[in-house]
């Protein structure tokens, strides 16, 4: 049976600091190459997705949109003393966030199955990103980041009924998640589809370089997505993957580890995590 944390909203919780695993890992750069399968497993949510259908701005520009939502969340991990704030106004912002889904039942954004849902994404994105493309995680330092990732989660004042206690119970969640809940739905075909004039995310791309960079963000990113989605969810979504597809993706996750070793410190976080970490050591 799944053990539930208990419910931590009435208490004042601290925010995450220099110390924490989480500020290593939730920065890193090299989370931008799954940003498009953290979207494809939350809106394979069917309740989640109709969020989206019918509340966002997602299908006008998507990319734009995903690059939207990061800075917020960078500022609840890295924000100190302002963390809890910015989760609280993240919370607020998915108050008006309600309907009804595909299936006739009603949802709410704020719902602890439809937030949690898309916490557990980027919680276990972390891993996924240094399994693939970092150096893998071990199990005790996945439980501490998980720990880590529930102290992340109590900073939006929510009520904490869904949140698995430890990591091997969110792995049971993970896995009940991916076996009886998840689904095509209308948003993830849609992603799936591609887009033959996607939109730049931001104007200064338009032109030339959009004309390079457009197949990158659109193959590439669906190719990315379905290639490092868990396996059995792949399959039973009947998304096709061909050996050809597994070597290519295991030859650039190597290049991308090559590469990575090249980089100095300030280039393999997001400005806004590395500003943070500066900021710790009292360098800025």
């Amino acid at each position: 049976m799944q053990t539930l944390c208990s419910n931590t909203t009435e208490q004042q919780i601290d925010p995450l600091g220099p110390e924490s695993l989480t500020w290593r890992y939730f920065g890193d750069l090299r989370g931008l190459l799954l940003i498009s399968r953290v979207g494809l497993l939350q809106n394979l949510h069917p309740s989640l997705a109709a969020g989206v259908q019918e509340h966002s701005d997602l299908f006008l520009n998507p990319w734009n949109r995903l690059f939207r939502s990061i800075p917020p969340i960078l500022a609840v991990v890295y924000g100190g003393k302002n963390s809890p704030t910015m989760g609280q106004q993240i919370r607020d912002w998915h108050r008006q966030i309600k309907g009804v889904d595909a299936h006739g039942r009603r949802y709410h954004a704020l719902s602890p199955e439809l937030f949690y849902w898309a916490h557990a994404t980027f919680f276990e994105g972390q891993i996924a990103t240094q399994t693939l493309f970092g150096t893998p995680i071990d199990e005790a330092t996945q439980e501490r980041l998980y720990q880590e990732s529930i102290q992340w989660y109590a900073l939006y004042g929510l009520p904490m009924t869904t949140v698995p206690a430890d990591y091997a119970a969110f792995k049971d969640y993970w896995r009940g998640m991916l076996d009886k809940r998840l689904e095509m739905t209308d948003v993830a075909r849609w992603f799936l589809a591609g887009r033959q004039k996607l939109p730049p995310p931001y104007t200064w791309m338009r032109g030339p370089l959009w004309w390079v960079l457009r197949p990158v963000f659109d193959r590439g990113a669906r190719w990315l997505a379905v290639g490092t989605m868990p396996v059995e969810l792949r399959q039973r979504l009947g998304l096709a993957w061909s050996v050809k597809d597994q070597r290519r993706l295991r030859d650039f996750a190597l290049l991308v580890r090559t590469l990575w070793k090249l980089l100095p410190q300030r280039w393999r976080y997001f400005p806004q995590a590395h500003a943070a970490m500066r900021r710790a050591r009292g360098l800025e």
